[in-house]
């Protein structure tokens, strides 16, 4: 067999004892670490955070393997959702803008964002409002339900309040009636929160909260329809409290997650004091 194949007798029978070479045996045990990371992140994780995971159990892969042995074995990450905006009338008094873009701060609750977005579902739409800590990424407050009335925002505003205890906490929106309400002034006020909002056309004011609305219907929601409201806002919690907030690897914070962000930040203050 040997002669009529072109081999050599001595690479068959290295070939007969070690079928497998040493690398192909590496990477199929990668593989299997690989597929437990994209697994566990519901296939949202690309090369670069897998291999963040992979170095935290001790893997010195480089990131090229990581995205060959993806490639070759179909593990693609989720690609973009396209973001529909809801058309809002104008507010009823001007709000200055007072964020101007800072998105950068430098100590939970200096700064929040605050926004708005739409689910289908077979029984209808269901609104969602969310409240982002620009200095962690992490949704501190968020509501859904039926309508798009300002009771939304200002339940998942309440929920920040009461998790945060704020102190002179500056508040940003887009444009909408229910961010111009009298309501929503006089709860910032009562609350320490500092309103601030987005002048008319000026969608890359609010990019955070935006983000975190494209993360969540291209990860999670992307071209599903839910059997009810009930069903869709389950799956909203499990996504932001189950995932988002503790697990999901941040690009912005270093490859960690929000809380993780957080508490490294606590660790980090209470070593100076």
């Amino acid at each position: 067999m040997c002669r009529l194949l072109g081999v050599a007798r001595a690479g068959y029978y290295a070939w007969l004892d070690h079928p497998v070479s040493d690398r192909a045996q590496e990477d199929a045990r990668l593989l299997r670490l690989i597929r437990s990371s994209f697994t566990a992140s519901h296939g949202i994780y690309g090369a670069p955070r897998v291999l963040q995971d992979l170095r935290e159990r001790g893997e010195k892969c480089s990131k090229h393997r990581v995205a060959r042995l993806m490639r070759e074995n179909g593990l693609q990450a989720l690609h973009g959702y396209r973001i529909r905006h809801i058309p809002v009338a104008k507010p009823h008094a001007l709000i200055p803008n007072v964020l101007q873009r800072q998105f950068t701060v430098s100590r939970p609750n200096e700064a929040w964002v605050t926004d708005i977005t739409y689910i289908r579902t077979w029984q209808g739409w269901l609104y969602l409002a969310v409240v982002v800590d620009l200095f962690s990424r992490k949704v501190v407050g968020w509501a859904v339900k039926p309508t798009i009335h300002r009771e939304l925002v200002l339940e998942a505003v309440l929920k920040a309040v009461r998790a945060r205890r704020p102190r002179k906490t500056l508040i940003h929106s887009d444009q909408g009636t229910q961010y111009g309400s009298d309501a929503w002034r006089r709860f910032c006020k009562a609350n320490h929160l500092e309103p601030s909002m987005s002048r008319r056309a000026n969608c890359w004011d609010n990019a955070v909260a935006e983000s975190f609305f494209g993360s969540l219907k291209k990860e999670r929601i992307k071209k599903r329809i839910y059997a009810d409201r009930q069903t869709a806002a389950l799956d909203v919690s499990e996504y932001i409290e189950g995932f988002y907030n503790p697990i999901r690897r941040h690009s912005y914070l270093g490859g960690v997650s929000p809380i993780e962000f957080e508490a490294a930040h606590r660790s980090r203050r209470s070593g100076v004091h």
